[in-house]
């Protein structure tokens, strides 16, 4: 049986960053009653710059909080002076090819601050039924499938990177959590995300840029490798309708229903570019295959149907809707791009260590 749960003072960590700003933006639009504090490192991909308007237009609902969720005590103090009782944990390093590249990064925030956020939970929040903390995972703590089949909410964990490995650490805490001290917790693993403000390292904003000033664009591998792409939007929605209606202890997985080779997903990219900005030639002649990922995943695919059936959420752009939207966004959004990025990331590669 799902439960109830009305969030009034929600900590959205990491929402400065890709999904959590959008997450913030969703919140604050879908429910007037609500006030957010947005916990947030501003790491290379965390930028006060995607909620700028947010600031200015919701001063009385939204409150930023520079902190980093390994400080322990900083974390306590937050929930204490905010009365905060939904926790939306978007906080980690992400990036697979960072991982590989930096792994303890990996370990101390994803972990570690997990850690430090279900401690917080569990000392202030004690026997109380009005609160609710949510963990969001990634679909890459499954490993990698074959030719056919889905992850399901029981396929068991076989991380193949620092970064999933962290991730699959995570939720492994959260659920021990809930077990042994009750906090009340739900947790979802979603597919690959994209639409605005992703920071350009990903592959979708990282092809277009590239495509744009016809920049090489390098592709993994032979590019076959498959994903599931999720539009941001929908996974926003999805996580609030698991926060207010998800049955507590449970995991949802959260997809797109979108599978696409990367090869496909970057070609697409090539022949939108060229309507939007035609040059001299093709953007697919621009397309480059590089050594592949160490330990790169073949395919990942989401049966989201405990998302359907439980919770009635069905995600609502197609990829072709999602990828046109996302390539307007960051042709009219230059200027966040180039903001964001700055001197500390040129779209170098990553991740050969």
């Amino acid at each position: 049986m799902n439960s109830q749960h009305t969030p009034r003072s929600v900590l959205v960590t990491g929402g400065a960053g890709f999904i959590g700003c959008n997450f913030v933006r969703h919140l604050l639009a879908t429910d007037e009653a609500v006030r957010v504090v947005n916990l947030d490192a501003l790491t290379y991909a965390g930028h006060r710059a995607s909620l700028r308007d947010v600031e200015n237009s919701h001063p009385e609902r939204y409150t930023f909080e520079h902190e980093d969720i390994r400080n322990r005590q900083a974390v306590r103090e937050l929930f204490e002076r905010h009365d905060i009782d939904t926790v939306v944990h978007f906080a980690a390093e992400s990036h697979v090819d960072r991982s590989i590249d930096g792994p303890l990064d990996f370990v101390e925030t994803n972990i570690t601050g997990t850690a430090n956020l279900l401690e917080a939970a569990r000392s202030l929040w004690g026997d109380r039924q009005d609160c609710r903390f949510h963990h969001v995972s990634t679909d890459e703590v499954y490993g990698s499938l074959g030719s056919e089949g889905f992850f399901t909410e029981d396929t068991p964990y076989d991380p193949s990177s620092p970064y999933s490995a962290s991730k699959a650490a995570s939720d492994h805490l959260v659920r021990a959590w809930q077990r042994t001290f009750k906090v009340p917790v739900t947790i979802s693993n979603c597919s690959n995300n994209y639409g605005p403000f992703q920071f350009p390292e990903k592959l979708i904003p990282l092809m277009i840029r590239n495509a744009v000033a016809f920049k090489p664009l390098p592709v993994y591998g032979d590019g076959r490798n498959v994903r599931d792409w999720l539009y941001v939007i929908d996974h926003c929605t999805a996580i609030d309708a698991v926060i207010r209606h998800g049955q507590l202890g449970r995991t949802y997985n959260i997809g797109g229903h979108n599978e696409m080779a990367n090869i496909d997903v970057v070609n697409l990219l090539c022949d939108l570019i060229d309507e939007f900005l035609p040059g001299e030639k093709p953007r697919r002649e621009l397309i480059t295959f590089v050594t592949d990922r160490p330990g790169h995943d073949q395919r990942y695919a989401i049966d989201a149907s405990r998302m359907s059936n439980e919770l009635g959420w069905m995600p609502s752009v197609t990829f072709a809707e999602g990828l046109r939207a996302s390539v307007r966004w960051y042709l009219d959004n230059e200027a966040w791009c180039s903001e964001v990025t700055g001197d500390q990331y040129d779209g170098e590669r990553l991740g050969l260590k």
